[in-house]
C-alpha cells in the first residue's frame, strides 16, 4: 500500500458532509448526422472496458477512518454498474433540467469504501444532444489532469470510430506504474535528500517573497481580503451553472488591450461579481481577492495523475466602478504575484500555494469562519483545454464546463476551460448562501461588452 503524499491527503482530511473534495466536469456531445443511438453507444463501450487503470482502482485504505488519510490501495475489480450511471432527463429537457441534474448529483459524497469516482450518461435532452457529467475525488486528480485524460479519450478525427472508456490502460503512460510502493523503497533516500534540500532553500525563498511584498504594493498577501457573502459557513447542497464565449471573442479583447486570454477571463470575472453583489446590495467598500490556482506540471508532462499546483492572489479591484481601472488594477495584482512564483523553485512553489491554503484547513474549527477574516474571498481557476474540435466515435465534444468545489468560507467557486474556439465557464456555488447563482452568467456577458467597448472607444 502506497503512502499517500500530503498533497493528496488534504483534500480528504478537509472533507466532511457538507463539504464534498471532489471536482467534476460537464460534457456535451452533439451526436453525427444520423446517430441516434450516442447513448447506448457510449454506455455499451464503458461497461464492457472491464480492464481499468490503477487510477480508477485507487481508494483509501480501510479502515478509511484510521488509514484512509495515510495511504491508498487498489481494488482488484471495480463494479462498473456502480460506478457508471445512465439516466434520462425530465421533460421538457432542457439546459435548466440538466443542471439541475448536475447541482444535485456534485453535492453527494463519494464512497471512501470504492475507488471515488463516477460517471453519469445523460439523455433526453430535446436538441438530441448527450451530455455526460464525471466526478472524481480531487485527492486522485487535479483540473489539468483531469483534462488531459479527457483529451486522450477522444479523437480529432470526426471519422474515427475508436472512442474508449477514460479508465483504459492503454491510454496511459506505457510504462506501467507499480499498486505498492515496495520497488520504489530505493529511491526514497535520494527523493528524501532532494526534499529536504528544496526545505532549506524555502526559508531564504519565502525572506525574498516577503520583501518583495513590503516594496510592491500590487503583491497581495493572505488575509487581507473583506468580509463577503461567500465568505460565511455553507450547507451541503450545491447549485451549478455554465454558459460559453467564442473563443475568438476573447482573443479579440486581449489583442486590443494588450493583454493575455487569463486576463480577461479575469477582468470578466472581476466585473460580473461587482454587479452581483450590488444586485445583492452586499458589495464591501474593499475590493475583492481571488485566489487562482496555477498548475506546476512541466510542458511535456503526459500524466493524468495527481496534484501539481500552487496558488497566487488577485486583486479583483471590485471597489473600481470603472472598467478601465478595474483592469489594471487587476493586471498589475497578478503580474506581480507571477513573479513571486518565477523565482520559486516547483518544490518552493508549490510551499508558497500551500501557505496561501493553509487557512482553508482550519474551515472545519467551529467558529473560524465567523471568527477570522477569509484569507481571500473566491477560488477562480482557468485550466487550458483542447485548442481544437474533438469527437467521441464521430459526436463533436460541444462544451466542457467544470464543477468545482465550495466549502465552508468560500461559498463561490468559478472554473473555466477551453474546448475549440469555445471558453466554458462552471460557476460552483452553496445553494442557499448563493442565492440567484445563474444571474453571475449574465453579468459576464455584460463584462465582456464593457471590455470590448474599451478597445474600441
Amino acid at each position: 500500500m502506497p503512502y499517500m503524499p500530503i498533497t493528496e491527503s488534504m483534500f480528504l482530511l478537509a472533507e466532511s458532509r457538507e463539504h464534498p473534495m471532489h471536482v467534476g466536469g460537464l460534457q456535451i456531445y452533439e451526436p453525427a448526422p444520423g446517430d441516434d443511438d450516442l447513448g447506448e453507444q457510449m454506455f455499451e463501450t464503458f461497461q464492457a472496458q472491464s480492464d481499468v487503470h490503477r487510477l480508477f482502482r485507487k481508494r483509501p485504505a480501510s479502515p478509511v477512518g484510521l488509514m484512509g488519510t495515510v495511504r491508498w490501495t487498489y481494488d482488484k475489480d471495480v463494479d462498473l454498474e456502480y460506478h457508471v450511471r445512465r439516466t434520462v432527463l425530465p421533460r421538457p429537457g432542457r439546459v435548466r433540467e440538466l443542471l439541475r441534474y448536475v447541482s444535485a448529483n456534485h453535492g453527494a459524497l463519494l464512497d471512501r469504501h470504492r475507488p471515488m469516482w463516477e460517471l453519469h450518461l445523460i439523455e433526453g435532452l430535446a436538441d438530441g444532444r448527450v451530455a455526460m457529467y464525471t466526478k472524481i475525488h480531487h485527492s486522485l486528480v487535479d483540473g489539468v489532469s483531469a483534462l488531459k485524460l479527457l483529451e486522450k479519450t477522444l479523437s480529432p478525427d470526426p471519422d474515427a470510430r475508436t472512442a474508449r472508456a477514460p479508465w483504459d490502460p492503454t491510454l496511459f503512460d506505457s510504462r506501467p506504474k507499480p499498486d505498492s510502493d515496495e520497488s520504489e523503497s530505493g529511491n526514497w533516500l535520494s527523493e528524501g535528500l532532494k526534499v529536504a534540500g528544496e526545505l532549506v532553500g524555502f526559508l531564504p525563498a519565502s525572506a525574498r517573497v516577503g520583501l518583495r511584498a513590503v516594496r510592491d504594493h500590487n503583491l497581495i498577501v493572505p488575509m487581507q481580503a473583506p468580509r463577503t457573502m461567500f465568505n460565511v459557513p455553507i450547507g451541503g447542497a450545491r447549485r451549478f451553472a455554465g454558459e460559453q464565449w467564442s473563443a475568438t471573442r476573447l482573443h479579440a479583447v486581449a489583442s486590443g488591450l494588450g493583454i493575455t486570454l487569463n486576463d480577461v477571463v479575469m477582468a470578466m470575472c472581476a466585473g460580473a461579481l461587482r454587479s452581483y453583489l450590488i444586485d445583492q446590495n452586499a458589495l464591501p467598500d474593499e475590493p475583492l481577492i481571488a485566489m487562482m490556482p496555477v498548475s506546476m506540471h512541466a510542458k511535456d508532462d503526459d500524466s493524468s495523475e495527481g496534484n501539481a499546483i500552487t496558488a497566487i492572489l488577485a486583486n479583483l479591484a471590485t471597489d473600481q466602478p470603472d472598467p478601465e481601472r478595474r483592469l489594471a488594477t487587476l493586471v498589475d495584482s497578478t503580474t506581480a504575484s507571477k513573479q513571486v512564483i518565477r523565482g520559486l523553485s516547483p518544490l518552493q512553489a508549490m510551499g508558497y500555494g500551500a501557505v496561501i491554503a493553509a487557512p482553508l484547513a482550519l474551515t472545519a474549527v467551529p467558529g473560524y469562519v465567523r471568527m477570522t477574516p477569509p484569507p481571500f474571498n473566491l477560488i477562480i481557476s482557468n485550466v487550458a483545454g483542447p485548442k481544437h474540435d474533438l469527437y467521441w466515435n464521430g459526436a463533436r465534444l460541444d462544451g466542457v464546463f467544470p464543477a468545482s468545489i465550495a466549502m465552508d468560507g468560500q461559498a463561490l467557486n468559478i472554473t473555466v476551460t477551453t474546448n475549440g474556439d469555445m471558453v466554458n465557464f462552471g460557476v460552483t456555488g452553496a445553494r442557499a448562501e448563493v442565492p440567484s447563482l445563474q444571474r453571475i452568467l449574465t453579468h459576464l456577458d455584460t463584462a465582456l461588452e464593457e471590455l470590448e467597448k474599451l478597445c474600441h472607444p
